[in-house]
Protein backbone atom coordinates (compact mmCIF):
# COMPACT_ATOMS: atom_id res chain seq x y z
CA UNK A 1 0.00 0.00 0.00
CA UNK A 2 1.32 3.40 -0.94
CA UNK A 3 1.24 4.40 2.94
CA UNK A 4 3.07 1.41 4.38
CA UNK A 5 6.57 0.63 4.10
CA UNK A 6 8.28 -0.20 1.50
CA UNK A 7 8.94 -3.82 0.47
CA UNK A 8 12.46 -5.83 -0.44
CA UNK A 9 10.73 -6.25 -3.93
CA UNK A 10 9.87 -2.52 -4.16
CA UNK A 11 13.67 -1.47 -3.01
CA UNK A 12 14.80 -3.77 -5.99
CA UNK A 13 12.65 -1.78 -8.28
CA UNK A 14 13.86 0.99 -6.70
CA UNK A 15 17.71 0.03 -7.55
CA UNK A 16 16.06 -1.20 -11.56
CA UNK A 17 14.90 2.73 -11.92
CA UNK A 18 17.93 4.15 -10.49
CA UNK A 19 20.27 2.18 -13.07
CA UNK A 20 18.33 2.66 -15.93
CA UNK A 21 18.22 6.30 -14.73
CA UNK A 22 15.03 7.31 -14.11
CA UNK A 23 14.24 9.95 -12.05
CA UNK A 24 12.45 9.97 -8.39
CA UNK A 25 9.22 10.69 -9.49
CA UNK A 26 9.03 8.11 -12.53
CA UNK A 27 10.03 5.39 -9.90
CA UNK A 28 7.49 6.37 -7.35
CA UNK A 29 4.72 6.05 -10.19
CA UNK A 30 5.40 2.98 -11.57
CA UNK A 31 5.46 2.04 -7.55
CA UNK A 32 1.91 4.22 -6.80
CA UNK A 33 4.12 5.35 -4.17
CA UNK A 34 4.73 9.26 -3.34
CA UNK A 35 8.26 10.83 -5.03
CA UNK A 36 8.94 11.86 -1.35
CA UNK A 37 9.03 8.01 -0.37
CA UNK A 38 11.43 7.30 -3.28
CA UNK A 39 13.56 10.32 -2.87
CA UNK A 40 13.99 9.36 1.04
CA UNK A 41 14.81 6.00 0.48
CA UNK A 42 17.45 6.38 -1.89
CA UNK A 43 19.15 9.42 0.00
CA UNK A 44 18.87 7.02 3.28
CA UNK A 45 20.50 4.20 1.78
CA UNK A 46 23.78 5.39 -0.23
CA UNK A 47 22.44 7.99 -2.38
CA UNK A 48 21.62 7.28 -6.41
CA UNK A 49 25.21 5.89 -7.14
CA UNK A 50 25.08 3.73 -3.83
CA UNK A 51 21.80 2.32 -3.25
CA UNK A 52 21.24 -1.59 -3.12
CA UNK A 53 18.06 -2.97 -2.61
CA UNK A 54 19.08 -5.70 -0.16
CA UNK A 55 21.46 -3.71 1.75
CA UNK A 56 18.79 -1.14 2.47
CA UNK A 57 15.87 -3.72 3.23
CA UNK A 58 18.65 -4.77 5.52
CA UNK A 59 19.21 -1.87 7.21
CA UNK A 60 15.75 -0.80 7.32
CA UNK A 61 14.95 -4.43 9.31
CA UNK A 62 17.95 -2.99 11.86
CA UNK A 63 16.97 -0.16 12.72
CA UNK A 64 13.26 -1.00 13.24
CA UNK A 65 15.07 -3.83 15.82
CA UNK A 66 17.10 -1.11 17.59
CA UNK A 67 14.18 0.63 18.19
CA UNK A 68 12.57 -2.17 19.83
CA UNK A 69 15.21 -2.84 22.31
CA UNK A 70 15.68 0.59 23.22
CA UNK A 71 12.52 1.12 24.22
CA UNK A 72 11.42 0.45 27.75
CA UNK A 73 9.35 -2.54 28.17
CA UNK A 74 5.78 -1.96 29.06
CA UNK A 75 6.20 1.92 28.17
CA UNK A 76 4.24 3.56 25.59
CA UNK A 77 4.95 6.71 23.57
CA UNK A 78 3.84 9.72 25.02
CA UNK A 79 0.89 10.88 23.61
CA UNK A 80 1.43 14.75 21.81
CA UNK A 81 -1.25 17.05 22.46
CA UNK A 82 -1.48 17.87 18.95
CA UNK A 83 -3.37 14.74 18.09
CA UNK A 84 -0.54 13.13 15.55
CA UNK A 85 1.56 9.52 15.98
CA UNK A 86 4.27 10.08 17.60
CA UNK A 87 6.06 7.18 15.60
CA UNK A 88 5.15 8.42 12.58
CA UNK A 89 6.25 12.07 13.16
CA UNK A 90 9.09 10.76 14.63
CA UNK A 91 10.06 8.96 11.58
CA UNK A 92 9.83 11.45 9.13
CA UNK A 93 11.93 13.57 11.21
CA UNK A 94 14.28 11.34 11.24
CA UNK A 95 14.18 10.59 7.08
CA UNK A 96 14.44 14.36 6.80
CA UNK A 97 17.40 15.13 8.77
CA UNK A 98 19.02 11.91 7.12
CA UNK A 99 18.14 14.21 3.50
CA UNK A 100 19.50 17.48 5.08
CA UNK A 101 23.02 14.80 6.38
CA UNK A 102 23.32 13.71 3.02
CA UNK A 103 23.35 17.60 1.86
CA UNK A 104 26.23 17.99 4.20
CA UNK A 105 24.89 18.99 7.58
CA UNK A 106 26.19 17.54 10.78
CA UNK A 107 23.95 15.02 12.39
CA UNK A 108 22.76 17.05 15.35
CA UNK A 109 22.29 19.99 13.43
CA UNK A 110 20.39 18.55 11.17
CA UNK A 111 18.26 16.81 13.74
CA UNK A 112 17.46 20.05 15.32
CA UNK A 113 16.19 21.48 11.85
CA UNK A 114 14.39 18.91 11.18
CA UNK A 115 12.39 18.76 14.34
CA UNK A 116 11.59 22.73 13.93
CA UNK A 117 10.11 21.87 10.60
CA UNK A 118 7.96 19.33 12.30
CA UNK A 119 6.26 22.17 14.68
CA UNK A 120 3.21 24.13 13.80
CA UNK A 121 4.90 27.26 15.31
CA UNK A 122 7.75 26.49 13.11
CA UNK A 123 9.39 27.72 16.29
CA UNK A 124 11.00 25.87 19.80
CA UNK A 125 13.10 27.39 22.91
CA UNK A 126 17.01 25.71 23.29
CA UNK A 127 15.16 23.73 26.41
CA UNK A 128 12.47 22.37 23.94
CA UNK A 129 14.99 21.41 21.98
CA UNK A 130 17.02 19.54 24.76
CA UNK A 131 13.86 17.35 25.68
CA UNK A 132 12.88 16.66 22.31
CA UNK A 133 16.13 15.73 20.98
CA UNK A 134 17.72 13.96 24.48
CA UNK A 135 20.54 15.67 23.88
CA UNK A 136 22.92 18.39 26.02
CA UNK A 137 22.23 22.06 25.90
CA UNK A 138 25.66 22.18 24.56
CA UNK A 139 24.88 19.95 21.70
CA UNK A 140 22.35 22.27 20.54
CA UNK A 141 23.83 25.47 21.36
CA UNK A 142 26.24 24.72 18.64
CA UNK A 143 24.11 23.29 16.42
CA UNK A 144 21.51 26.25 16.21
CA UNK A 145 24.60 28.47 16.14
CA UNK A 146 25.61 26.75 12.90
CA UNK A 147 22.33 26.87 11.48
CA UNK A 148 22.11 30.46 11.90
CA UNK A 149 25.51 31.51 10.45
CA UNK A 150 24.43 29.52 7.39
CA UNK A 151 21.13 32.01 7.66
CA UNK A 152 19.01 28.58 7.72
CA UNK A 153 17.23 30.00 11.12
CA UNK A 154 16.09 33.13 12.99
CA UNK A 155 16.06 33.78 16.64
CA UNK A 156 12.95 36.40 18.16
CA UNK A 157 11.75 36.17 21.89
CA UNK A 158 8.17 35.16 22.97
CA UNK A 159 5.76 36.85 24.95
CA UNK A 160 7.36 35.25 27.78
CA UNK A 161 10.63 36.78 26.94
CA UNK A 162 12.16 33.45 25.72
CA UNK A 163 14.36 33.15 23.39
CA UNK A 164 13.14 30.96 20.22
CA UNK A 165 14.66 29.27 17.17
CA UNK A 166 12.35 30.04 14.03
CA UNK A 167 12.55 28.51 10.87
CA UNK A 168 11.15 30.00 8.31
CA UNK A 169 9.86 28.84 4.90
CA UNK A 170 10.00 31.64 2.83
CA UNK A 171 12.01 34.13 3.06
CA UNK A 172 15.22 32.42 5.05
CA UNK A 173 15.12 29.46 2.49
CA UNK A 174 15.18 32.89 -0.13
CA UNK A 175 18.75 34.20 2.06
CA UNK A 176 19.69 30.49 2.17
CA UNK A 177 19.89 29.93 -1.78
CA UNK A 178 21.17 33.85 -2.19
CA UNK A 179 23.94 32.88 0.05
CA UNK A 180 24.68 29.56 -2.01
CA UNK A 181 24.88 31.67 -5.00
CA UNK A 182 27.63 34.12 -3.54
CA UNK A 183 29.86 30.57 -2.53
CA UNK A 184 29.09 29.62 -6.10
CA UNK A 185 30.31 33.13 -7.59
CA UNK A 186 33.45 33.33 -5.23
CA UNK A 187 34.62 30.05 -6.53
CA UNK A 188 33.98 31.29 -9.85
CA UNK A 189 36.22 34.60 -9.39
CA UNK A 190 39.08 32.15 -7.88
CA UNK A 191 39.43 30.10 -10.92
CA UNK A 192 39.21 32.94 -13.08
CA UNK A 193 42.06 34.36 -11.39
CA UNK A 194 43.88 30.72 -12.10
CA UNK A 195 43.89 31.73 -15.74
CA UNK A 196 45.89 34.20 -15.26
CA UNK A 197 48.21 32.40 -12.83
CA UNK A 198 48.59 29.39 -15.06
CA UNK A 199 48.47 31.48 -18.14
CA UNK A 200 45.52 31.52 -20.74
CA UNK A 201 45.63 28.86 -23.24
CA UNK A 202 47.22 26.20 -21.35
CA UNK A 203 45.44 22.92 -20.38
CA UNK A 204 45.14 23.70 -17.01
CA UNK A 205 43.85 27.68 -17.39
CA UNK A 206 41.42 25.98 -20.33
CA UNK A 207 39.95 23.83 -17.69
CA UNK A 208 39.58 26.53 -15.03
CA UNK A 209 38.05 29.03 -17.60
CA UNK A 210 35.34 26.23 -18.41
CA UNK A 211 34.86 25.65 -14.83
CA UNK A 212 34.16 29.62 -13.86
CA UNK A 213 32.25 29.58 -16.85
CA UNK A 214 29.78 26.84 -15.54
CA UNK A 215 30.03 28.18 -11.26
CA UNK A 216 28.76 31.88 -13.26
CA UNK A 217 26.10 29.70 -15.43
CA UNK A 218 24.53 28.12 -11.96
CA UNK A 219 25.19 30.78 -9.94
CA UNK A 220 23.13 33.39 -12.43
CA UNK A 221 20.25 30.56 -12.06
CA UNK A 222 20.49 29.97 -8.82
CA UNK A 223 19.44 33.53 -8.31
CA UNK A 224 17.39 34.21 -10.81
CA UNK A 225 15.54 30.80 -9.68
CA UNK A 226 14.89 32.15 -5.69
CA UNK A 227 13.74 35.83 -6.54
CA UNK A 228 11.45 33.93 -9.16
CA UNK A 229 10.15 31.57 -6.85
CA UNK A 230 10.01 34.20 -3.70
CA UNK A 231 7.72 36.21 -5.93
CA UNK A 232 5.04 33.93 -7.20
CA UNK A 233 5.29 32.00 -3.81
CA UNK A 234 5.59 34.86 -1.14
CA UNK A 235 4.37 37.96 -3.17
CA UNK A 236 4.79 41.08 -0.93
CA UNK A 237 1.56 43.18 0.08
Amino acid sequence: MPGGRLTQQERRQIAIGLADGLAYAEIARALDRPTSTVTREVMRNGGPAGYKADLAHLATERRAQRRKQAAPRGRQTPERADGRDPEAVREFEEAFSEIFIAQGLPKMTARALASLYATDSGSLTASELVNHLQVSPASVSKAMSYLESQGLIGRERDERRRERYVVDEGDIWYQSMIASAAGTSKLADAARQGVGVLGSGTPAADRLENISRFLDFVSESIVRAAEQARDILHPKG
